[in-house]
């Protein structure tokens, strides 16, 4: 099922891509993992996916100890300062700064282990107030350039989610935001490259806004099952 799902979706990224002149290869599928267990991450792996998304940095934690360095890990949830340690350990790429304690705490954590970690800063382009993330472009500005003179952080990017809805506007703008927002980074001298936008229901969109990282769980492994702890799976 896995294999069936990656491929159909792959194909669905090609065929945007295309429209665009835009390269499939610019486009990283990462698969969330939120929920499932360690053999299906293996199962995914032998289908051809590299990079896996874990919401809770001890979930993360107890995968990584499993798996280590078979594939590459993104921490794609909201991040508890005291929970730091343990994102900073497994994870490459870190998806969800959006304050200077968090950056200091992840420079801090970074150091100790002699590791520079890949960031992005999370953008609430919905304004919706359920929702993490910085919201002015004054502050996205600040925080980036707060970041920039951290040794021990690389920002790479911005990340945002859009709102659960059907209305295909609202989507994109919220994506399209985050674009302009990075390109107005970039014009400031940032030279950021990455955009992590799009999960299963509006991923095709995202892509057509620019999206280099993609988060996807139930359109690869299927509905999650939540009342079982993914270690009994």
């Amino acid at each position: 099922m896995i294999a069936e799902n990656l491929a159909r979706i792959r194909n669905n990224i090609a065929i945007r891509c295309d429209k665009l002149s835009r390269s499939p290869d610019e486009v990283r599928l990462i698969a969330v993992t939120k929920y499932f267990g360690v053999d299906t991450i293996e199962e995914a792996v032998s289908a051809g996916l590299t990079d896996f998304g874990e919401n809770k940095a001890q979930e993360l934690n107890l995968k990584f100890e499993k798996l280590a360095n078979k594939v590459t890990w993104h921490f794609i949830g909201t991040l508890q300062k005291n929970k730091v340690k343990y994102a900073v350990k497994a994870a490459e790429f870190i998806h969800s700064v959006d304050s200077y304690e968090l950056a200091d705490e992840i420079n801090l954590r970074a150091a100790k282990l002699n590791k520079v970690q890949k960031i992005l800063l999370e953008v609430n382009t919905s304004s919706e107030e359920s929702k993490s993330g910085l919201i002015t472009e004054e502050d996205v500005l600040k925080l980036t350039e707060y970041c920039f003179k951290k040794e021990n952080i690389n920002l790479i990017g911005l990340m945002t989610m859009a709102p659960f809805t059907e209305n295909e506007k609202t989507i994109r703008n919220c994506f399209s935001s985050l674009r302009v927002m990075k390109e107005i980074l970039n014009k400031n001298g940032f030279n950021l490259t990455e955009l992590s936008m799009g999960m299963t229901n509006d991923y095709e969109i995202a892509v057509e806004e620019g999206a280099t990282m993609l988060r996807i769980g139930s359109a690869i492994f299927g509905e999650r099952n939540y009342s079982k702890d993914w270690r009994e799976i």
